[in-house]
């Protein structure tokens, strides 16, 4: 055990045990618990870090998750599940077994000395037994051995004297103890020693100025020069010619970097090192003092050669050697520790990129860094990239003076020592100064960048070899990273002044140094950045990502590129072109594929159409879906986006089924005050193709702020691109249906104060206010068309739709002259109604908006709603003019909702009005009648069968377009109607009394022509015709005789010709019908019909007149008229 020395008062360093001469002495002093522990042996066999365990259980679970995660999406449901479950139970197996190490872990300490206490107790077993072992090989042999005579002259010395007289000396000194100096004679001992080395030094022995920093005590004198060495001497006598003698010596260094190299260099050398510096030094120390004979030889050897001896005028230098030996051995240990780093470095990874030579005299030092292996000499060396990066040598120079003896103090102390133990003589040695010189010779178009030599130069103290820290790696690495600066610089200022390569913008190339890492970052599109660097092991480019582009696919694509970059360093802004080329498209993709849009990166285009896009880099094509054939493409410049909305045709007559572009319209980027960015669109046409139109427009899109310079294209500025390329493509499609029909147009601009109804609301977008809207002049789009007069003169169509996934649709709004409010069940009780998927109506405004679903066939679709919307209008404002300027009151509009019209004519006799077909022979109408059920009757007399019902196919043949304008055929229609209703009411009865009535003969009542009904009885061969005619009259007579006789007619049954109320000619039957048969006596019962009808009052004077086989009489009184007929004739049938 070694007790801690302490210090007394006088601060003499002395131990805490009593000592006699440096031999402590039995006392009664125990050691501590903690000094008996170090005196354990540490055990460490068989045992293994919980810090490695977790690691490596960690480890192993994290690789079996990654793992599962990339195999388990192509497994089975169940099989996932089972593998799963295998998992768990596995990885809870191990945890619970790592939780018990983990607990067990917590008694560590204690097992750990017990483990070294039971090492201890064998190793001191061992001792025992070797012991035991020792002294029975010592019994079993000096059994046999034989003893000499015995010493009878030393044993009567004993037996006299008590002592031995005759013990050789030697024997007596290893044997016997000298007895030992007391403390006062051992101080008085190295004092003595002391001044003499002192007297010495200050008289006699030449100093080298390196050495002037000393100190004596302890009996030797302590030499120390800053950087190298510390080193001791003492002298063997007090004799002036005594020599000087070595004790130590501590190389003055630290060895900085790994921490093996301190194990391998000792600052203090030991063993056999130590033997052979001592025997040098004292060889050295002794080199011109003679010495004495030896006592004795062997025969046949030599005695050793004589000492040199110097002249008289040379007076002998030993510190001078003594400094020129430790200062060699100092500097070539450095050289050695650092050539030992380089070696190191070398095995860690460094084998193949740095080559380290020694020279054999072990003075130069040679480190070449960025090994290439050479090309093979069969194949085209593609660059001429030199086969290492740089050089470094450190070499031990001669003949310069070092640092020590800068200073003019030092160099007058030197003259004024050798002036005063010199004198006139000279030295037997010289001081050699030694210094390391480091050279950094780096190779002309290293990596292929050419740098200019003169930036390859150091500031001074830059290249030195440090002794208090002896850091090869730290050294290289430094040289290093001024190498990697210099090219990352240079590569750096070819980028940025190379034509128009893109990167000269400010912030697209920067060069990034934190601490030992240097790169330049490429900003290669929005938040993309692509780091740079240069290898400082490798010499290699290494490219790597900073953003979310840590793909598969993109790493591979890194790693290639990479690859292409080492083989040939010259073509750097091609790959980092190329990259961000890549990059950018692959954002492009990923943001058309997040909003669901077909992309492509080629298209079949020739290379001549590929010219029409003008010089690019690369390009995407984004197919419009609702219209195939157009393009929305993304062409990369060197700088910023552009922008072009392109139509396609594929060529079908060649063999490859090539595309060739229709029209080219750009869209073009720039900012204006209120810092939104627009849009706007011109189309050319480089070369037109059979089949493809050009359009020439200009136009503004409102977008959001968009740097082009680092091609910075957010998801929903692409989605707002794409919908204005879709309304381009959508009011296109317009303006050629408009054009076809040879309608002019123009562009409008939304108003801010423009309202949008709140149907229309949902299909709105952020640019629909600012894409322009289109307006044609009511007179041009709607000339020919019926009803023309109900619009006002600005009719304005506006694509929709075109924004969103749907299908693109065309709204056309159109604003009324005539107001007439909806009304009715079908109008709702909102300003804005919606009668039918296509229109819309506000009746606030009176606008009428016209949605078509085909924006193909719009104009087509809007005339077509139009014809039934205006027709609808004027039908709706003429029925409610009509109880006042007719004189009608019972005249009421009951419901209008731009597609049907109901109203009653008459009472409660009503029509429903819709419209069908308009663009087809005019269009038609249906008319649908039905009676109104009166507040004020009951609910079981309401017969809503109307029977104007069985005229509808030729009542709607009146509101027919071909007969006139729309208001006087409705006008002509409801007097139709109210002078036929009598007519047909009273027909009704009839023949309803017939159907519930026994005895009667049953009758058939329908109707022939508008104003026209007959009354046929149930044989089927008479019947009665009653029909309208001009000027309020009706006529009521027998069906066997044509109203309107032939000319070849010798005997007319009428003399004056009459026209059916409507008109029309329905039919031109022969006088007589040969299909009924005449009423028998008809003339006479017209004639009784009418005299009752005098006498009753049912008819006046004047306004009934029998002529022949008919009645003629007004239509206030034919109801009755009818009735008196029709019973007069039944009798005469039934008598017949």
């Amino acid at each position: 055990m070694n007790p801690d020395p302490s210090t007394n008062n006088n601060g003499v360093m002395v131990d805490q045990y009593p000592t006699t001469n440096g031999v402590h002495v039995n006392g009664d002093v125990e050691p501590s618990v903690e000094q008996l522990e170090r005196e354990l042996p540490e055990v460490l066999d068989g045992q293994i870090s919980l810090g490695d365990i977790l690691s490596r259980v960690m480890q192993a679970i994290y690789t079996e998750l990654t793992e599962m995660s990339e195999t388990l999406p192509n497994m089975s449901d169940a099989a996932r599940k089972r593998t799963l479950a295998d998992w768990v139970v596995k990885t809870k197996k191990q945890v619970v077994k790592l939780y018990a190490i983990v607990k067990w872990s917590r008694d560590a300490e204690t097992v750990q000395k017990c483990m070294n206490i039971t090492a201890f107790l064998m190793d001191q077993n061992r001792q025992f037994e070797d012991a035991i072992q020792g002294l029975t090989y010592a019994r079993e042999s000096l059994d046999p051995a034989r003893l000499r005579n015995h010493d009878l002259l030393t044993s009567l010395d004993v037996l006299t004297f008590g002592t031995y007289k005759r013990l050789p000396t030697r024997i007596k000194k290893s044997i016997i103890p000298p007895t030992p100096l007391t403390d006062a004679e051992v101080i008085k001992t190295l004092t003595g020693i002391q001044d003499t080395i002192q007297f010495r030094l200050r008289l006699n022995e030449v100093i080298p100025i390196e050495m002037s920093r000393q100190r004596i005590a302890d009996g030797r004198v302590y030499f120390t020069v800053p950087k190298l060495f510390e080193c001791s001497l003492t002298l063997k006598g007090a004799q002036p010619k005594d020599p000087w003698m070595f004790l130590h010596v501590e190389f003055l260094i630290n060895i900085g970097g790994d921490v093996n190299g301190t194990q391998e260099f000792p600052r203090r050398p030991v063993g056999i090192m130590h033997g052979f510096i001592k025997e040098e030094i004292d060889r050295q120390l002794e080199l011109y003092i003679p010495k004495p004979p030896p006592d004795y030889l062997p025969p046949g050897i030599e005695p050793p050669p004589p000492a040199p001896e110097l002249p008289e005028d040379v007076v002998d230098t030993p510190l001078i050697r003594v400094f020129n030996f430790l200062q060699m051995m100092s500097m070539s240990y450095q050289l050695e520790a650092l050539f030992f780093q380089a070696t190191r470095m070398r095995s860690l990874g460094w084998a193949d990129f740095l080559n380290v030579t020694i020279t054999p005299n072990r003075k130069v030092l040679t480190a070449t860094y960025w090994i290439r292996k050479p090309t093979n000499q069969r194949q085209q060396p593609r660059s001429t990239v030199p086969l290492h990066g740089g050089k470094i040598t450190i070499s031990m120079v001669e003949g310069v003076k070092t640092s020590h003896a800068s200073s003019s103090k030092a160099n007058v102390l030197a003259e004024l020592q050798y002036a005063s133990k010199l004198g006139s003589k000279s030295a037997s040695d010289h001081i050699q100064s030694l210094k390391f010189e480091v050279r950094w010779e780096p190779t002309p178009n290293a990596i292929g960048i050419n740098i200019p030599p003169e930036d390859y130069l150091l500031p001074n103290g830059v290249l030195v070899v440090d002794a208090d820290d002896l850091d090869f790696e730290a050294m290289l690495r430094k040289i290093i990273h001024k190498h990697v600066n210099l090219i990352l610089r240079r590569i750096q200022y070819q980028l940025q002044h190379t034509g128009r390569s893109g990167f000269a913008a400010p912030g697209v190339l920067t060069l990034i140094e934190d601490d030992e890492f240097q790169a330049f970052r490429v900003l290669l599109c929005a938040d993309k950045y692509l780091l740079v660097s240069l290898d400082p092991r490798t010499g290699r480019f290494t490219l790597r990502d900073v953003g979310d582009l840590a793909a598969t696919m993109h790493g591979s694509r890194l790693l290639r590129f990479a690859d292409k970059i080492n083989e040939t360093p010259g073509h750097i802004l091609t790959a980092l072109i190329s990259i961000r080329l890549y990059t950018i498209i692959d954002l492009l993709e990923q943001k058309a594929q997040y909003l669901g849009l077909q992309s492509y990166r080629s298209r079949n285009f020739s290379q001549a159409e590929l010219s029409k896009l003008g010089p690019h880099r690369g390009s995407l094509y984004i197919q419009l879906q609702s219209h195939p054939t157009h393009y929305l493409v993304i062409l990369i410049s060197d700088e910023e986006f552009k922008y072009a909305l392109i139509n396609t045709q594929v060529m079908r007559n060649t063999i490859t089924n090539s595309m060739v572009m229709g029209d080219i319209a750009w869209l073009d980027f720039s900012r204006i005050r209120n810092d939104d960015l627009r849009i706007s669109a011109r189309t050319e046409r480089p070369e037109s193709h059979p089949g493809l139109k050009t359009t020439h427009s200009d136009e503004k899109l409102s977008m959001v702020e968009q740097p082009s310079a680092t091609f910075h294209l957010e998801t929903q500025v692409l989605r707002e691109i794409y919908s204005y390329c879709c309304a381009r493509v959508a009011y296109l499609n317009v303006e050629i249906q408009l054009k076809n029909r040879g309608i002019p147009f123009k562009h409008v601009n939304h108003s801010g104060s423009t309202s949008v109804s709140p149907e229309l609301a949902y299909i709105q977008s952020s640019l629909a206010r600012s894409v322009p809207g289109l307006c044609v002049q009511s007179s041009d789009i709607l000339s020919g068309a019926p009803a023309a007069e109900a619009a006002m003169p600005n009719i304005r169509v506006i694509p929709l739709n075109w924004w969103s996934e749907k299908k693109a649709q065309v709204v056309t709004c159109v604003k009324l002259k005539y107001v007439q409010q909806p009304m009715g069940k079908s109008a709702g009780t909102s300003t804005v109604i919606r009668p039918s998927k296509r229109i819309i109506y506000d009746t606030t405004e009176a606008v009428v908006s016209f949605l078509s679903e085909n924006v193909d066939t719009c104009v087509d679709e809007f005339l077509e709603e139009w014809a039934r919307v205006s027709k609808m209008v004027v039908i709706a404002r003429q029925v409610a003019q009509m109880s006042k300027e007719k004189l009608w009151p019972d005249i009421r509009l009951l419901s209008f909702d731009l597609q049907t019209v109901e109203f009653a004519y008459a009472e409660d006799y009503t029509v429903f009005i819709t419209c069908e077909d308009q663009l087809s022979n005019g269009g038609t109408f249906d008319l649908r009648f039905s009676r109104t059920r009166r507040s004020s009757g009951n609910l079981g007399d309401y017969d809503p069968f109307n029977p104007h019902d069985d005229a509808e196919p030729f009542l709607r043949n009146i509101l027919t377009p071909g007969h006139g304008r729309l208001a006087p055929s409705l006008h002509r229609l409801v007097r139709l109607l109210r002078d036929t209703l009598p007519i047909a009411v009273e027909l009704e009865a009839i023949r309803r009394e017939t159907e519930h009535e026994e005895g009667k003969i049953p009758v058939e009542t329908f109707a022939k022509a508008a104003g026209w009904y007959r009354l046929m009885f149930g044989d089927l061969r008479h019947a009665l015709d009653i029909r309208l005619m001009t000027d309020d009259r009706v006529a009521i007579l027998d069906a066997s005789y044509s109203f309107y006789p032939s000319l070849t007619s010798a005997t007319p049954l009428i003399k004056t010709e009459e026209k059916d109320a409507s008109g029309d000619v329905i039919m031109a039957d022969p006088n007589v019908d040969h299909t009924l048969k005449s009423i028998p006596d008809y003339s006479t019962i017209v004639l009784d019909c009418v005299r009752q009808a005098l006498q009753s009052g049912d008819a006046t004077p004047g306004t009934i007149a029998p002529v022949d086989v008919a009645l003629i009489c007004h239509k206030t009184s034919v109801k009755p008229l009818i009735r008196a007929v029709y019973t007069q004739v039944t009798a005469k049938l039934k008598q017949g």
